[in-house]
């Protein structure tokens, strides 16, 4: 069966007919109305007066319906595009011979029958679609065109007359506008199959993005606040109480954001995480310098700022080993920096990872550049900061 494998592409069973019982019956229901207009060299052939030839006619008209029958049902589905019928995967040799032993078949039959077993030219030109590549098709439908008008011309035992031809012609566009049709049709369906798995995938991603978020902010802090809790049992109770009651807020509204992230009907607030972040840097004992108001944001950077306040306090929080962090946001962007260390591996250490990454794709979504470097002598920053439109440039 065709679809999706597990490198991520679609396998070579979507790129032929389909196997659909309710489409191979349809295909040899066609294939079975047009073989009628074999009738009338049959008939020819039986009433030939002379019974070898007529028998041997006979029999070379039914292999050639029989092989035509097998030759449209077993053929991949051909593609049309600037350059002709495109090649399918696999061997092409059978369907070669099934065309060649199909053009012998009709040889013999147009030699015993006369001028009457001429139909079977249709049939060869149009099977000629399943089996050839490029624009030899219309050429070999050209070929026997002429073929048959000169046949009509020279021979005296037939007769002028444009039917075949003009049969010909429209056989041959009848069929290439049912490929046209049909390729569009198949690959629309397999465009509609490959958004379908690049929304689960970017689904997937939001769904990973979120929770690292939210995880590694509120386990941080939770972390701090159960340490600080645990050093405070003894000296000064009262405060350790509030600390473990702060840990179990943190964890319920951890809980809650995954929940909404799974669903994907959460929200968070730039002022919400503004006060977040100072809290959890008076708990790690970092002295925070952050806005009081951010009215005056815009609303379509106010998720995004958010997001880069509760990442950038986390990684401050966790690696840099900072005495202060600083927090600005005017209408150049957001500017967040502290003075801690910068790791030996260097600034890709801080800035690298899935929570700056995943930050990196937010801003990119909602028209923004993030940047994170290192400072001289001592500390880092991250900021993000507004595309101008093309207007304002």
């Amino acid at each position: 069966m065709g679809g999706l494998t597990r490198t991520g592409r679609w396998d070579e069973d979507d790129l032929v007919a389909p196997a659909h019982p309710a489409g191979r019956t349809a295909g040899r229901a066609l294939a079975l109305i047009w073989l009628f207009y074999l009738a009338e060299p049959f008939v020819t052939a039986w009433n030939d007066p002379q019974r070898l030839r007529g028998v041997t006619a006979m029999l070379a008209l039914v292999v050639f319906a029989g092989l035509y029958v097998w030759h449209f049902l077993v053929s991949p589905l051909p593609v049309l595009g600037r350059s002709g019928f495109r090649p399918h995967p696999g061997p092409r040799w059978p369907a070669l011979a099934r065309y060649a032993a199909l053009a012998v078949a009709a040889a013999v039959a147009t030699l015993l029958v006369g001028q009457s077993a001429a139909s079977t030219w249709v049939f060869l030109a149009v099977s000629g679609i399943w089996a050839l590549t490029g624009w030899w098709p219309y050429v070999v439908a050209v070929v026997l065109g002429a073929g048959y008008e000169l046949a009509a011309y020279r021979l005296d035992s037939w007769e002028r007359d444009s039917s075949l031809v003009f049969g010909l012609a429209v056989a041959i566009v009848a069929v290439t506008s049912m490929t046209i049709a049909v390729g569009r049709s198949r690959d629309l369906a397999l465009a509609q199959r490959e958004n379908a798995r690049l929304a689960v995938q970017e689904e997937r991603n939001r769904v990973a993005r979120d929770l690292h978020d939210i995880l590694g902010h509120s386990l941080t802090v939770i972390r701090i606040k159960s340490e600080l809790a645990g050093r405070l049992v003894e000296l000064d109770p009262a405060r350790a109480r509030a600390e473990v009651e702060a840990v179990e807020a943190l964890a319920r509204e951890a809980l809650a954001d995954v929940r909404g992230a799974v669903e994907g009907f959460r929200e968070i607030s730039l002022s919400g995480e503004i006060a977040r972040a100072r809290a959890a840097l008076e708990s790690a004992g970092i002295e925070p310098s952050l806005p009081r108001a951010v009215d005056g944001v815009d609303p379509d950077l106010r998720e995004l700022y958010a997001w880069t306040v509760r990442e950038g306090v986390t990684n401050v929080i966790r690696h840099s080993g900072a005495s202060t962090c600083t927090v600005t946001i005017d209408a150049h962007g957001l500017r967040l920096r502290d003075d801690g260390r910068v790791p030996p591996a260097g600034p890709a250490a801080r800035a690298g990872g899935h929570g700056l990454g995943g930050l990196a794709e937010r801003a990119r979504a909602a028209g923004a550049t993030l940047t994170a470097r290192r400072l001289d002598p001592r500390g880092f920053e991250i900021v993000v900061a507004p595309v101008p439109a093309a207007s304002e440039r």
